[in-house]
C-alpha cells in the first residue's frame, strides 16, 4: 500500500471500536469502492470541529452556549443523571424512560491510568449543586470498580457543596450486569435500571 494510504489507516485505526481489518476496510472504501463520498465527509467533518462544542451546564454536546436538553424548559433541571460520556446520555435518551437533566463527566476516577477528580466534568455539576438547583443526581455510571470509585467520591463530596437543601442521591444498578455500562444496554434495561433506583450507600 501507499504511504497516504497507510496513514490514513493509521489515523482510523486510532478510533474507538477499529482495529487493523476495520480501519483497513473503511480506508479501502473512501479510497477505492466509493471515492465520491469522500469530499462530502471530509466537509462535514470540518464543519463539526469548527461547531460542536461542549454544553456549558452539563457537558453534552452543543453548537449554543445549552445543548437542545438543557434549553427544554420541559425538562425537570431539579433532577440530573450523572454518565460518564455523551453515548451514556444517547442511550438513556433513546430509551425514552427519563425527562430530567444530564451531566457529563467525560471519564470516570481511575488512579490506574491517573484519572483523578480534577481530570472529570465536575466543576459545572458543583456549581449547580451549590445554587441548590439540584434537587436529585442520579449516578448511571458503569457497574465495574472505577464506576463504583466515581459514584464513591461523588457521594462523598457532593452533597456537603448542597449546604443546608437537601440532595438525594441515588445509583442504578438493576437490571445492569456486572462490569457493563449504559452505553450496550438496551431500552427495557436502561428503564428498568432507571426505575429501580436506589439510595448509594
Amino acid at each position: 500500500m501507499t504511504p497516504a494510504f497507510e496513514k490514513l489507516q493509521k489515523q482510523l485505526k486510532q478510533l474507538p471500536g477499529l482495529g487493523y481489518r476495520s480501519a483497513e476496510r473503511i480506508a479501502l472504501h473512501l479510497l477505492v469502492e466509493k471515492p465520491a463520498q469522500l469530499p462530502a465527509l471530509v466537509i462535514a467533518l470540518q464543519e463539526a470541529a469548527g461547531a460542536v462544542r461542549r454544553c456549558e451546564r452539563c457537558g453534552n454536546l452543543a453548537e449554543t452556549e445549552l445543548c437542545g436538553i438543557c434549553a427544554d424548559e420541559r425538562r425537570d433541571g431539579a433532577v440530573v443523571c450523572v454518565v460518564e460520556h455523551v453515548p451514556d446520555l444517547v442511550a438513556l435518551e433513546r430509551s425514552g424512560a427519563y425527562r430530567g437533566s444530564y451531566h457529563v463527566l467525560h471519564g470516570k476516577l481511575s488512579p490506574i491510568q491517573g484519572v483523578a477528580p480534577d481530570d472529570l466534568n465536575l466543576s459545572g455539576l458543583r456549581a449547580r449543586i451549590a445554587a441548590g438547583e439540584v434537587d436529585e443526581l442520579i449516578l448511571a455510571l458503569s457497574n465495574d470498580v472505577e464506576g463504583e470509585a466515581t459514584c464513591h467520591y461523588l457521594t462523598e463530596h457532593l452533597p456537603a457543596v448542597a449546604g443546608d437543601h437537601h440532595l438525594k442521591v441515588t445509583r442504578i444498578g438493576f437490571g445492569l450486569p456486572s462490569g457493563g455500562g449504559v452505553l450496550y444496554a438496551d431500552s427495557v434495561t436502561l428503564r428498568s435500571a432507571l426505575d429501580g433506583r436506589r439510595a448509594y450507600q
